[in-house]
């Protein structure tokens, strides 16, 4: 009799856990997808966005698993990149005080009046007094001191002022609002300060956007949610309330997923206790 109940019970519970198992075999986990979004890109598509004459571009899609650690597994991840080109891009350099700068060819050390609002600099040539020696066969390659002056010697004995032999230092003034070509760029004099120059220029600068998945990414001013159904297609919609919504059911689904194999290992773990206690010795 003992038996024949236990056998029973086992019966019945392994119809609810071969039930429940086989709903977690057949059920799918629900994917996110959009019916209508603003974009669905592939690498090398170009868009715009509402409010902005910009063009963007698709970079790169990728599709990287990464491991979870201390036996995770692993995850697919799945991000991209967008790029444009912004053409009027402002960049900027700055000269700061007794620094040395070059200047079409030519060192120059900058100078900057010690006042509290200066509006130009002095760019005062560095000239290069051994290489004019080396170039006069009549001279010395060494400039010699006598009594705390520095001369130059010609035809081996002829000693001839420095200051007389050597040409004066060209001087270059820039002050604010002057535009000249520099480093192949036309440059101008955005600001003097008492410690610094600093010129601006503009030209094209390309730039990129990083986009992850199932993420925020603003593009122009509109904002937009990132989301890649596959490794080489890129969505992007506003459609936030359908997302959130999908996002629900899936939760929901995990939930009703967790609960089945709760059910399926309470009912297998009942029938193996069935099955030893219907085993075990009566007692009379």
């Amino acid at each position: 009799m003992q038996r024949r109940a236990a056998i029973i019970s086992v019966v019945f519970f392994l119809v609810i856990g071969a039930g429940a198992y086989s709903l977690i075999a057949t059920a799918s986990t629900p994917s996110i997808s959009f019916e209508n979004p603003e974009y669905s890109l592939a690498q090398g598509d170009e868009f715009s966005v509402p409010g902005s004459d910009q063009t963007y571009t698709v970079s790169s899609i990728t599709e990287e698993e990464e491991s979870g650690g201390h036996g995770g597994g692993t995850t697919l991840v799945r991000s991209g990149e967008l790029s444009y080109v912004n053409e009027s891009a402002r960049f900027t350099e700055t000269w700061d005080n007794a620094s040395t700068v070059t200047l079409d060819g030519t060192d120059y050390r900058v100078e900057i009046a010690n006042v509290s609002d200066p509006s130009e600099a002095t760019l005062v040539e560095l000239r290069n007094d051994t290489a004019i020696l080396q170039n006069d066969p009549n001279a010395d390659n060494e400039t010699v001191t006598r009594d705390g002056e520095r001369y130059v010697v010609v035809n081996e004995s002829t000693l001839v002022p420095a200051d007389e032999y050597f040409p004066a230092n060209e001087t270059r003034t820039v002050a604010e609002g002057d535009s000249f070509d520099y480093n192949n760029e036309s440059v101008t004099v955005a600001a003097v300060e008492p410690s610094a120059v600093t010129l601006e220029w503009f030209a094209a600068e390309e730039n990129t956007i990083g986009v992850d998945d199932e993420a925020n990414v603003t593009i122009g001013d509109q904002q937009y949610l990132a989301y890649f159904p596959d490794g080489s297609t890129m969505v992007l919609t506003q459609d936030y309330e359908s997302y959130e919504a999908q996002q629900q059911s899936i939760e929901e689904f995990h939930l009703f997923e967790n609960g089945l194999w709760g059910v399926t290992i309470v009912s297998f773990t009942t029938i193996v206790l069935l099955v030893g206690m219907a085993f075990l010795p009566s007692r009379y």
